[in-house]
């Protein structure tokens, strides 16, 4: 394949292809180069024609609750009430920059490590 501007769907996926069979290549080799070069193309490629958009704060938020195995129930503390905590993450109420604040730092980061609920949340109800 020879290397040229990846400006169809086409040439994307003749790209990919070529990814897949250089992929492992040594640096600093011509292989290693070429996968370097066609990386990049597929890279500004896929940045114009399928950008990948940050989530939304309740995206984030549930996403980051069922990866860290807590529950809607675990933000009350920090959000408010239950039904406040279900508006935010159905997107009926933003969530506002005093509701973030109060979210323990580790929170606000990450939701804290799996396993580690209760010490993440020591403000909340046992």
């Amino acid at each position: 394949m020879e290397i040229r501007p990846v400006k169809t769907e086409g040439d994307y996926s003749a790209a990919l292809v070529e990814i897949e069979r250089l992929w492992g290549a040594k640096i600093d080799t011509p292989e290693g180069d070429r996968l370097d070069v066609l990386m990049t193309l597929v890279d500004a490629y896929e940045a114009e024609h399928h950008p990948i958009y940050p989530p939304s704060p309740a995206a984030a938020i549930q996403f980051a609750l069922e990866a860290r195995g807590l529950t809607p129930r675990d933000l009350e503390p920090y959000i408010g009430s239950r039904s406040r905590v279900w508006e935010v993450l159905n997107r009926k109420r933003p969530l506002t920059l005093a509701m973030v604040r109060k979210l323990p730092s580790r929170a606000r980061n990450s939701f804290g490590e799996p396993g580690r609920r209760r010490h993440m949340m020591r403000h909340a109800p046992a």
